[in-house]
């Protein structure tokens, strides 16, 4: 069965014997998601269990409401229904209130009404289930317990019509609600005219027909009541009709009636008396009425017949008279003028409505015609709700603006309906008004539409109302409709299952996201959604216009858990200004239940919950925990929405905590590092000593106390260097450190440290501050969509403008040993080894941060040296850029070139005997940051170009004859000059294998003819 809470509002009373017991969630961690989450959840709950012994809770938590008596405060109460109490001898089931001030020493309360009864009701309340629904009415603070088990009698069956029962503001109960119920067909009222007179003989057989007529009928409220006059001369009443409930008491009062006598027989004036008297004392509105006339002789007064008659027929009495012939027979007198005046008393057609007998023995064998004449007078009142006798109306129920909306899951043969009561009466529309969504092919089935009713209100068509029908077709129905008082129903839209068994619809919620009045969601649970091997239970998401948005169900936990068995909207709890959800999943954890949280957000709800909470971590004896959920109101008076949640035998009352944030500012004194003013010692070296200013202030997104310490911080300096730049004086101040935080105020607290000497003064360095509460587990609880950890970064003064922005101007100035200024190309003579790089980088603008000299060259060169040639401090040094072994980068005067500064330093390289190629390349490139914060590159490039000829030749001689070559002469010529008279090469010198006698006998070396650039 579902679980549904809602509000309810009560005034004060004196109660006693109050209980709390008083717990707190554990702290979650956030990587073990299957863990109790509470530590995680904003806001988060204090709980308190409210458990009393007297009740068992199956459909529990209603609401509560604060009214102010005299001069002082009412505290809250609990609505709590227990379907399974107790009243008397029967289970009736009733309704608790349960103050919770904690001031307050009284316990819960039973209302006490499963005693109210329904009046002139042959009434069955053993296990009725009143309590099983719950709901409230704020405009007056009114509320409405229902048993949708109540059963009344009619005849030999019982009737399942339901029940419900309003109670005002202050406890008292106000009025029944049957919206279903209806008079049994035997709803009669017998008056028994009897002839007493002396004629009649013996009385006993007269006496002994009138018990077993008496013991035929069904006599209870509700159903038939009897009356008894005895006329002769006079008319007397025996008995009137509500004078005996019972059979027993008829009929014990029937053997007690003795024969008045008479010598007259006036059947007319005891016709007029039961007219007058016996059906006024004791008549019920809207009963039948029959008439019973028993006499054995011809009236005295028949000249008053035809007008009594005239007013049976005026009142719609239907009139069976009996003719007793015992009279006659005996004395052999024709009784046809007796028959005939019998006849006329008899209600049309006479052969239904008349009887005669010999004598007065024979009486007894007209009883049982007699009672079958009288039962087929039921069911005349058949009518198009005859289907409503079982319906267990109050199954579910919904306030609405003028009256309350019932589910009657047993009406129609088990198909259900819906009903509703107001204050002009019921409203039951036509069976007809289901048949395009509930077709009779179908009827079979049992679709329990009315497990739960409830209602939306959209921006076009304004309140629509919305029921559920779980087992329609086996995979379930809900539908949305339109009611009218006068019982006009209107299906406009429905929606379907998927899975057969799943229960879809048997748990609607509508949600209202904002808080606008109008729904932006209807959540319709399946709890019995089979997945992954478990019944786990599913909720679905539909926006406007009833189009499926999503999903909400729990695919971490491989259990059975009937997720979506109840689900409450709660308004905003973590101060982002938009609705939450809360849905049960009682048979998690083996049938302890458990809740999840979802968070409401502009467009929609969240689909991964935000916080689950287990019975496992409230109590050990907790059972079914979340098969009902409400959440309203503020039930502890700190401004902030509470979550009431039902269980077997308990309710929980879980206090909400107030969602804050924590602004952290840092400032820092002074408000730059300035590398120059070394201005104290730590550790036996220079450095420059800092303040950082830490400033929190507390906004509260929630209600909070005034006066409710928040949180603490810790600092500490973020440098993953090996050797940090700056570090805390008190290392101790990285640990948490208490700040009283007080919501609306700012502290400030002053953290000390110093930056050391370092070559990266271009970064600044970072300076973070982490908050955190004092008390996870009591008082308020962060926002968790607000960072909890601030950096602030703190610069190094770059002595530029104001502006910080340094504006450098790198100038690079470089020139050859091997070139003059005037010369581009140049061959190079092949005896020398070295050149060299004259250079002077400037700097004519602001500081250059991170001034840069790259160097790269061909691989016919091998760099040899970097030497400074001025007394400049500016330091210039050197290192191979990885994998690219002919490039240099050089540091110029780190951390800063500064402003106007320059620097002369000479580049020697070595030429490569290994490499050869037809010129020689030198690039010179000078960079810095040009902005500190922005990194831009300032680049300055020099290029030096040679030509360079090299030349060598290998010659060689093989005689390949078979005699020796004598005065053999080798001639080789090279060129000498150019055109233009310049020399171009000139053989440095020669070489032979001296294993060979190249020049024969006559071994001559000749001197070289010419000279030119050696290579």
């Amino acid at each position: 069965m579902s679980s549904r809470i809602t509000v309810s509002a009560h005034c004060c009373l004196h109660l006693r014997n109050t209980a709390f017991i008083w717990l707190s969630i554990p702290p979650q961690h956030d990587s073990d998601p299957v863990q109790h989450t509470a530590q995680t959840w904003s806001p988060r709950k204090m709980v308190s269990s409210l458990l009393s012994p007297g009740f068992r809770s199956f459909r529990v938590v209603s609401s509560f409401h604060q009214i102010t008596q005299g001069s002082g405060n009412c505290p809250y109460r609990l609505l709590v229904g227990a379907p399974f109490e107790t009243n008397g001898q029967y289970q009736t089931g009733d309704v608790y209130k349960c103050p919770l001030s904690k001031r307050s020493r009284g316990g819960c309360s039973k209302l006490n009404l499963g005693r109210i009864s329904l009046t002139n009701v042959s009434e069955r309340k053993d296990k009725m289930r009143l309590g099983m629904t719950l709901a409230s009415n704020p405009k007056d603070n009114s509320f409405v317990a229902c048993g949708p088990l109540w059963s009344h009698e009619c005849g030999s069956s019982y009737y399942s019509t339901g029940i419900c029962s309003r109670v005002n503001a202050s406890f008292k109960f106000s009025r029944t609600i049957a919206p279903a119920f209806q008079r049994c067909d035997n709803y009669m009222d017998i008056v028994i005219v009897l002839d007493g007179s002396n004629s009649i003989y013996p009385w006993t057989d007269v006496q002994e027909f009138l018990i077993n007529i008496l013991q035929k009928f069904h006599i209870g409220p509700g159903q038939i009541q009897v009356g008894v006059l005895q006329y002769g001369e006079k008319v007397v009443h025996e008995f009137h009709l509500n004078d005996f409930r019972s059979v027993e008491e008829v009929v014990k009062a029937a053997r007690k009636i003795d024969q008045r006598g008479g010598e007259e027989t006036r059947t007319a004036l005891g016709i007029e008396m039961a007219l007058s008297e016996a059906f006024k004392q004791g008549g019920r509105r809207g009963a039948k009425k029959v008439m019973i006339v028993i006499t054995d002789g011809e009236s005295h007064d028949s000249n008053d017949l035809q007008r009594v008659i005239e007013e049976s027929e005026d009142e719609n009495i239907t009139r069976y008279a009996i003719a007793v012939l015992g009279y006659y027979n005996r004395r052999g007198i024709n009784p046809e003028a007796f028959l005939n005046e019998i006849k006329y008393i008899a209600s049309d057609p006479d052969d239904k409505h008349f009887f005669n007998v010999t004598d007065e023995s024979a009486l007894k064998d007209i009883v049982d015609a007699l009672g079958n004449r009288i039962f087929s007078l039921e069911g005349t009142n058949q009518n198009e709700t005859f289907g409503l006798q079982m319906s267990q109306a109050g199954f579910s129920s919904h306030i609405v603006e003028d009256g309350i909306l019932v589910g009657a899951v047993g009406a129609y043969d088990w198909n259900g309906a819906v009903l509703k009561e107001t204050r002009m009466g019921r409203v039951i529309p036509p069976k007809s008004s289901y048949q395009k969504e509930f077709p009779e092919e179908l009827k079979n089935h049992g679709a329990y539409l009315g497990y739960t009713v409830s209602s939306v209100v959209s921006a076009k068509d304004g309140r629509l109302f919305v029921a559920g029908a779980p087992r329609f077709n086996h995979t379930g129905k809900v539908i949305i409709f339109t009611l009218t008082n006068t019982g006009n129903l209107t299906i406009i839209h429905s929606l379907k299952g998927h899975q057969i068994g799943s229960y879809y619809g048997s748990e609607i919620a509508p949600v209202d996201i904002d808080g606008d009045g109008i729904t932006e969601h209807l959540l319709v649970a399946a709890p019995m959604f089979f997945g992954g091997g478990w019944e786990r239970g599913k909720v679905y998401i539909y926006r406007p216009r009833f189009i499926l948005d999503g999903e909400l169900e729990i695919v971490d936990r491989g259990q059975n858990s009937r997720f979506g068995s109840s689900i409450a909207p709660v308004p905003d709890l973590n101060g982002d200004r938009y609705s939450e959800v809360v849905v049960g999943a009682p048979l998690e954890d083996d049938h302890r239940g458990a809740i999840y949280i979802f968070f409401g957000q502009r467009d929609g709800i969240l689909q991964q919950y935000k916080q689950r909470i287990g019975a496992a971590d409230l109590s050990s004896s907790l059972k079914y925990f979340g098969c009902s959920i409400h959440g309203k109101m503020d039930l502890n008076e700190d401004g902030l929405v509470d979550l009431t949640v039902g269980s077997l035998g308990a309710a929980v009352l879980l206090w909400s905590r107030s969602v804050v944030r924590i602004y952290a500012n840092v400032r820092f004194e002074p408000s730059k590092i300035n590398i120059f003013n070394k201005d104290c010692h730590r550790g036996g070296k220079e450095v420059t000593c800092m303040s950082a200013i830490v400033c929190l202030n507390v906004t509260a997104q929630t209600p909070i106390l005034p006066n409710s310490k928040v949180g603490d911080y810790s600092a500490f300096i973020e440098d993953r260097r090996y050797t940090p730049r700056a570090l805390l004086d008190d290392n101790e101040k990285q640990q948490s450190r208490n700040l009283t935080l007080l919501p609306g105020t700012e502290s400030c607290d002053h953290v000390y440290f110093h930056v050391l000497e370092t070559a990266d003064y271009v970064r600044p360095i970072v300076f973070t501050v982490e908050v955190n509460l004092q008390n996870p587990n009591v008082g308020p609880v962060l926002d968790d969509s607000w960072p909890t950890t601030v950096r602030t970064e703190l610069p190094y003064w770059n002595g530029c403008d104001d502006d910080d922005h340094c504006m450098p101007d790198l100038v690079l100035h470089s020139q050859s040993d091997l070139l003059d200024r005037k010369e581009s190309e140049r061959v190079i003579e092949g005896s020398r080894r070295r050149m060299v790089v004259d250079a002077r980088l400037e700097n004519r603008g602001e500081n250059a941060y991170s001034a840069q000299l790259n160097i790269s060259y061909t691989a016919n060169l091998r760099f040899s040296s970097l030497i400074v040639k001025d007394s400049s401090d500016i330091k210039i040094e050197c290192r191979t850029n990885g994998k690219q072994r002919h490039e240099k980068t050089c540091n110029v005067s780190s951390p800063f070139m500064r402003s106007q500064a320059q620097v002369l330093f000479r580049l020697e390289f070595e030429f490569s005997r290994t490499v050869f190629l037809d010129h020689v390349q030198i690039i010179l490139q000078a960079n810095s940051y040009v902005s500190f914060p922005l990194l831009k590159k300032r680049k300055n490039m020099f290029v030096c170009f040679f030509i360079i000829i090299i030349a060598f030749c290998s010659i060689q001689i093989q005689n390949l004859g078979f005699f020796p070559v004598r005065d053999l002469q080798l001639n080789i010529e090279i060129p000498d000059m150019t055109k233009s008279i310049n020399q171009v090469l000139q053989i440095a010198d020669f070489y032979t294998d001296e294993k060979i006698n190249l020049w024969g006998s006559k071994y001559q070396r000749m001197p070289p003819p010419v000279h030119g650039i050696q290579v």
